[in-house]
Order: C-alpha cells, then structure tokens, then sequence
C-alpha cells in the first residue's frame, strides 16, 4: 500500500438504453453524449479517457445515426481512450436466461474485437442483485474483476458495521466467490457510481467537495486507490474534467488525482490488497437489509413480457440451435448470421429497465414488437431445418404405402422425454392450380374422414386421437416457383411418444385402418384424474389434493388464489399492513370436464370472483406527492369489479405430475394475485433455480429485514422438500414467488397490477396494470427427496420445452427413422446448450453441475474427430482426445465440450 493516496476518476454515463424515456429519445441524448466525447478527443483537451458503460450496443446505436464517424470511435477505442464491453447489453442478471448470460458475453467480446480493445471488467453497476455463478463465467471470460453497486450486506471491511445509512453498500473490495470455488475481485461502489460526479473548479466549491468525498471513499476502501466514478444515468459529459483535477491536485497535495480506466485502476489496485479480504459467497441480492429496496418485484411487474421472453429464448437456445445442429451435421448450412441477429435482437430487451417491466407503457410496448420479431425469425429457422432433417429420414424404410403419413417428432431438451404429440395434419390438400378454389371446399368436405392407426418405427401401435378440423387455406412457397396456395382437410392428431431421443427424432406413421380408437380415460371420476404417478382429487372451491403414488403422500388444498392489493409500483409490491388478503378458499367454482381420453384428460374450473376495483382515492395523493412505497397506507376502493379465471388442470399419461393452464380476465387494478400451494413440510430452506444453479435459500430472511414480503426470483422452478418428499412446481415465465411461514406454502405470482415506474418521479404506467386476457402455465411435480436428488428438476426444464412436429411423407433418405446426433451421459449433470461455434464449425455442447458431488460426463456425436474442453467463451483449454469419456465435472461447474468434425472453419 503507497503512503499516498491516488484518487482514481473514471469518467462514464451509466446508459439506460429506454426508461424513463422510449428508447429513440434516450438515443437522442446518446448522439449528443458521444459526439461531445468525440471532440473532446479531437480536440486534444487533456481529457484522457471514458468509459461507455461495459455494454458494446452502445455503438450500434450511435452508429446507426452517425455511420461516419465510426473510424473514429476505432482510433480512441485502440488508443484505449474509449473503453467499451465485455458485454452486448447491461442485461437483468436473474430475468434472463443461464444461455443468454453466457451469449451477452461472448457477443460483447465479439463485437469488441473489431475495435481491438475491450474492457475486461465484469461490469454490473445497476444490476438487480446478481447470480452466485457470475464469478465463475467471468473467470471462464478470462475477467477476474467485477464491479457491481447492488447487493451485498451492509458490513464493512473487516466486517465493520456501516453507520452511514445513505449508501447502497459500505466497503468496497471484497472476495466474490461462485459456488464452485472460482472467485475474482469484487468492486462494490459502495458510495454509488456517481460519487464523483460534477466535480468543480471553483476552489471553495472543490474543496468541500473533495474533503467529503475523500472521507466517504476512504471509509470503505482497503487500499489508498479510491475510486471516483465520474457520471451518472444519461450524464452528460464533464467536459472541464483535466481543470477539476488541476483543482484538485491544488488543493490536496497529499492525493494524486488521475483521470483514469478500469484497467488501470484495478491492476494498481490488486498490487495494493491486503492479505485477506472479506469473502462473500453467492447471490447478491440485499438480503442483509431492510428489504425495502431490493427491486424483487420487477419480476412480477409485466408478467406478460416475461413469457414472451421465456418463449423466445427457449425457441432459440433449446430449439433452434440444437436443430440448426442436426440439420447441418447432415450437410445443412448453419444459420449463424440468423442466429446472431435473433440473439441480438431478443437482448435488446434484455437491459433491466426493459425485462424488468420498470419503464413507461412506450418502452414495453416497442419490446412487444421486437420479441415478435425474434420469434417470427426463429420459427422460420425452425421450420427450414426441421423439412431439411425430415427429407434426409428414409420413410420409405417403414415398408408402407405413399398414402400413408410420417410425423417426425424432435427432442431437443437434452434428456430422454415421454411427451404428448398434439399436431394438425393435412390428410388432404388440393391446390388452386388443379381445381377452380370455389369447388374445392366441398370437394374436401364431402368426403369422410377415415380411421387410423399409429405406428412407430418398430411398427407398435401407438394409443391416439383424432379430430376433425375441417376444410382451411394454406399456401406453399417453393424455392423456384411462384406462391401455392390450396385448402387442405385437416385433423388433430394427439398421442404419446415415449423415451424420445435425448437429442435426435423418432417417427411415427398414421396409417389407414379399419380398426377404430378404444378410447379409454384418466379420469377415475368427474373430479378425479389418475395415471400411473399420481393421482389428482378436485374440491368444490377449485383446489386440488395432489397424491403421489410412488411416496404415498398428499398435498392439500393447491391450488387456491390469492389477491391483494398493490399500492407500489413496478419496482417494489406494497399493501398495506392491516390488510387481510381476499382468497378463492370458500369461493364455489364451476367444474367440468373438456377432454377425455388414456392419453391426456383436462378438467375445466372457472371462479368468478367478486374484488375491489382498484386503489381508493388516497393513493393517487401518495402517488402524486411522491411517498416513499414503503410509507404508503391507501386502502381499496369500496366499488368492485369481477375477476374471472379458468382453469385448466390437465394430467397426461406418464406425467409425473398435472399442467395447469389459467386464463385471467383482468378488470381490477393495483392488486396482486398469487397461486397457493401449501406443502406442510418440516424445513427452513427450499431450492430454486437460478443461472446455472440449483440455489438453496432460507425460507426466513435475516435480522435486518423489515419488509412483510420475502419474494424472490425464479427461473424454471420452486422446490420445497424434508430431503424425504417434495413438490416443485414449474413455470413458464413465472419469475417471482415467496415461501410463507404458514404451511411451508409456496406462493407463485401471476398477475401484478400497478400505476406507475416508481423510482425518482411520478411517471404514469396504465400498462402495466396488465389489464384484460392474461395467461399463466406451471407444472406440480411431487417427488421423493430433493429436487437434485430426485432428478426432478429435469422435468421442470422440459417443461419449458415445446414439442417440435413436422409431417413429411413417404421417400428414400440417409438416415434411419429414429437416431440421436448427440448423446450423451451423466449422473448428476444438466444439459444446457447445443450450437455451432461463433467463429468454426466446431459444435459446442454445454452441461452444468446442479449438485454438491462429482458428476462423471460422457459425450459422443456422429462425425466427430476430436473433442476438447472449452471455456464459455469457446476457446480450447484442454484437448480430451477422440472419445469424451468420463471426464469430470466438479460440484456446481460449467463444463463446456467442443467437437470437431473434421471440416474446417465456415
């Protein structure tokens, strides 16, 4: 440690791509930003360096308005004036996906390659809380330092108490540790990153400004190098910086004042450490606080564009890539470029302001569009590589007739899968070309629809159903022919396709027969389901007694909802304290039966319930004088309005538990509705999945916590179990739920409505009030001991899944009617991605350790030449021959496996 401090100032902008503001008039003030910068540069003012927030969109954006002055950004960016990435976006860390944390890293790296420079800090300056495993994939970066503002307890260094209750954190260096072991640097700004903002030059000014500023860093630092972050959210730049730091140097000879860099100021700053420093291990996320303002609830706010998300990053990592894999291991081009831009595009909705749901109405409204955009995109590459794969099977191996009809079912989550196959066929079509369109309709509709069987590749009949769907349009555009269009007959096909190829096909064949469907049923009763896992019991009030056959046990009363209200706002949930929350338990439903077979059987049940309409007049006075969330107390409203919901709860065969589908019909405002299940389990921690993990967390949060609500985030699942039995429920786009004290009950949100942003002013959301049709999917599954241990958390990760289903027909090919491309092997490891590599052809296949133990991996791929271990980032660290065979993965670690086939780069 030098005997003189150095005072280290960063100049930056923390860049809310869309907030406050759309995103187009926050760009606006962007242009005005970076060309300021850019002349300061030209100009040669003395002013050294900024930093452009560690997120490389920033560039495209400005770059789509001044497309001309990108060979200047080039020259500060390689003269390391301009500091830009590692990441593509400043994403939400627990609202997207494990994939894409890794893809906003490696294509932020990418895109920093061009400009020949990136900043190699993990820079998390207004994230949410952060993941535990966020250390691990910045070591596997090659980044061993990470910055961050939010989430760690308030102790200091040494684990000295803070008495300074205006700071988000007090102490600034600590050790970040992953559960795997891997750890960097961590950097809390612990007097936020604007502690150096609007430096004066005046000397009066200055020096009250430094001589508080100097005790507030010094306070939490554990070296003499004091960090000064030089800006703000969308702060224009200090253009008098070099004057200030004269100033500066001035008036405290003893302090060294420089404009500086991360990559500067971390590496003087790790010569300087002290021996040990303080180990934080894990999540951040505030949980030593009052918890007030942990910004939890923004995984609730606009529920609706968490599922779009959900959709479209499990159309794109566990769909898309995995078949655009297939289709090019069997001669297929490999949409990268698509890809890429699908990717990008979905990121851009990625930043927390946006997944969050914490902006006004026009920034969701214009991420709408852009999630539309990513899955209209990535349903076409789906589409293409699915026909592609299905003309390379040899249909014509099954020995049948070219009336009959092929369906290829893909599996593409990674494990060997029963699922139920539900697709529309065209058992007849006629195109416009042979017939006049008036004459067809009828043509098609005047003939009967004629039974048949199913049959797999073996030629066992396989139990199914059909529906007819009548007469509809369609059309067809080939390659080198104009536009097709026909009316095809139709029917619903539905049945069950078992032990499904972890990651390959299976086909089945509808074949004429003069045998008709026996039928057969799930149901037991008119309130009672059952197949071979479980039995499910429906009361009168719409909830449900959940049996597992296996263990013997039962979960009572699932099921119920339950509203409040909601007098925060997009940030945070508040209701108020004396109030008693309103539920569905004695709330007669209507219950009846709307499909039936051995195959799959759906009970419907409708509550319509009678709730307050909205918040009393006293909040738009709280809102309107700014009150602290935490401070407000309005009451409901004394008028109400009806909240209908239908439920359909279905159970299929080989199912280890019922699918719940709700569709609510939203009238009421500023409440929340949340979906109860009660477990009556004897613990005091459940499990929850997180990026990359498994995470354990208490059910009770720690002394300091002042706030009614323990909600946290969610990715597939929640899991509470005695290491005996358990129930996990599984959602889709579900990010929030609590664990209440009562029952051990595992509370799911799936609806939130409220008025406005929150945050620094009043800025009216009617939006998000969600008002209208919203629907919500989850999963019960019961299970005997933990959700690891049981391997039930692949059941919730398929869950996400869909069914991918093309009808083909009758031809000769290369490949058989059922094959794997990848297969592979694990105890306890996870699949997580399957893809071509960015820059070779090379195909990267990635696991995760969920568990405390060891996990022994085997990996094998037709066509493969060689295999080797890679990092996230998909450089080789370690060559692991021709066979990639119990290789080991260590307790909770991202192991990366990259395949060469053998033919070169792209």
């Amino acid at each position: 440690m030098t005997e003189k401090r150095k005072a280290h100032i960063i100049s930056h902008s923390h860049w809310d791509r869309e907030w406050y503001l759309p995103f187009e008039k926050h760009r606006f003030y962007l242009v005005k930003l970076m060309d300021k910068v850019l002349d300061m540069f030209a100009s040669n003012t003395g002013f050294n360096s900024f930093h452009l927030d560690g997120q490389t969109i920033l560039l495209e954006d400005y770059l789509a308005i001044r497309p001309h002055r990108k060979e200047e950004l080039k020259k500060y960016i390689k003269e390391s004036r301009i500091h830009i990435g590692p990441w593509y976006v400043l994403q939400d860390a627990f609202l997207t996906s494990s994939e894409a944390n890794i893809r906003n890293l490696l294509y932020g790296l990418q895109d920093a390659k061009e400009y020949g420079q990136v900043s190699k800090i993990g820079y998390f300056p207004d994230t949410f809380g952060i993941y535990g495993q966020a250390p691990q994939l910045l070591k596997q970066a090659g980044i061993n330092a990470a910055t961050f503002g939010r989430g760690v307890k308030p102790t200091g260094f040494n684990n000295t108490v803070s008495d300074a209750v205006n700071f988000e954190s007090p102490f600034s260096e600590l050790k970040w540790e992953s559960p795997d072991g891997s750890s960097v640097l961590g950097i809390l700004f612990a007097n936020w990153y604007s502690n150096g903002n609007e430096i004066p030059t005046e000397p009066s000014e200055a020096e009250a400004f430094w001589q508080q500023k100097l005790k507030d860093a010094e306070k939490y630092a554990s070296t003499n190098h004091l960090l000064f972050m030089n800006g703000c959210d969308h702060q224009p730049v200090q253009v008098d910086i070099p004057e200030a730091l004269q100033m500066a140097n001035e008036l405290y000879p003893d302090v060294e004042f420089v404009h500086s860099n991360f990559d500067e100021y971390v590496q003087e700053l790790q010569m300087s450490l002290p021996e040990k420093l303080q180990t934080i291990k894990g999540e951040l996320r505030n949980q030593r606080t009052d918890g007030w303002s942990t910004l939890v609830n923004t995984a609730s706010a606009r529920i609706y564009l968490k599922q779009m998300n959900q959709v479209c990053q499990t159309l794109l990592e566990k769909v898309a890539e995995p078949l655009s894999v297939f289709a090019h291991l069997l001669g297929g081009e490999y949409p990268r470029d698509y890809l890429r831009y699908s990717w990008k595009l979905m990121m851009e909705n990625h930043p927390h302001d946006s997944i969050c749901g914490c902006s006004v109405d026009e920034v969701h409204e214009e991420m709408v569009t852009r999630f539309k955009k990513v899955q209209q995109t990535v349903e076409m590459i789906v589409s293409e590589k699915t026909e592609h794969i299905a003309t390379e099977i040899d249909t014509s191996e099954a020995g049948l007739t070219k009336g009959d009809i092929p369906l290829v079912v893909f599996n593409t989550s990674g494990n060997k899968r029963d699922m139920v196959i539900e697709k529309v066929v065209e058992i007849e079509k006629v195109y416009f070309s042979n017939m006049h369109f008036s004459e067809i309709r009828d043509h098609l509709m005047a003939k009967e629809v004629p039974n048949f069987t199913l049959i797999n590749s073996k030629k066992d009949v396989i139990p199914h159903t059909v529906k007819d769907m009548g007469v509809h349009f369609g059309y067809e555009l080939p390659d080198q022919d104009f536009r097709q269009p026909y009316f095809a007959r139709k029917i619903k096909v539905i049945f069950s396709a078992e032990q499904l190829p972890q990651l390959g096909y299976q086909t089945y064949f509808l074949t004429e027969s003069q045998e008709t469907d026996r039928g057969g049923s799930l149901l037991t009763n008119e309130r009672t389901l059952e197949n071979q896992y479980v039995q499910v019991l429906i009361h009168d009030n719409g909830s449900y007694t959940l049996k597992d056959k296996k263990t013997g046990h039962s979960y009572d009363r699932l099921g119920i909802y339950e509203n409040t209200s909601d007098i925060g706002n997009e940030y945070m949930f508040k209701k108020p304290a004396s109030e008693v929350p309103l539920t569905t338990e004695k709330l007669g439903a209507e219950i009846r039966t709307i499909e039936d077979s051995s195959i799959r059987s759906c009970i419907e049940i409708k509550h319509v319930w009678e709730v307050p309409q909205e918040a009393g007049q006293t909040f738009e006075e709280e809102k309107n004088n700014l009150v602290w969330h935490p401070d407000r107390n309005a009451a409901r409203s004394n008028e109400t309005t009806i909240l209908e919901m239908v439920t359909h709860l279905t159970l299929e065969t080989n199912a280890r538990g019922p699918k719940v589908k709700v569709t609510i019909n939203n009238q009421s405002k500023d409440h929340r509705l949340r979906v109860l299940f009660p477990t009556n389990l004897k613990t005091d921690h459940h499990y929850a999945d997180s990026i990359f993990e498994v995470v354990k967390r208490p059910n009770h949060p720690e002394i300091e916590w002042e706030n009614p609500s323990f909600d946290h985030h969610q990715q597939a699942f929640v899991s509470v179990s005695d290491e005996q039995v358990g129930l996990t429920i599984a959602n889709k786009g579900l990010n929030e739920y609590e664990i209440l004290e009562k029952d051990t009950t595992i509370a799911v949100t799936i609806l939130r409505s409220v008025s406005e942003l929150g945050d620094w002013g009043y800025f009216p959301t009617p939006g998000a009030q969600c008002l209208g049709e919203n629907h919500v999917e989850f999963m019960l599954i019961p299970h005997q001991e933990s959700v690891i241990d049981s391997e039930a958390y692949k059941i919730a990760y398929d869950f996400q899944i869909p069914d991918v289903t093309v009808q083909t027909d009758i031809h000769q090919g290369s490949v058989p009617l059922s094959g794997e491309f990848v297969s592979w092997g694990g105890d306890k490891s996870s699949f997580s991605s399957l893809k071509l590599a960015e820059e070779k052809d090379d195909i990267m296949v990635r696991f995760f350790n969920p568990s405390g133990t060891k996990s022994l991996l085997s990996v094998q791929s037709k066509k493969a030449h060689n295999y080797y271990q890679s990092n996230i980032i998909e450089e080789s660290i370690r060559n692991l021959g021709e066979k990639a065979s119990s290789q080991t993965v260590n307790p909770y670690e991202i192991f990366t496996i990259g395949i060469s086939t053998g033919e070169g780069g792209r």
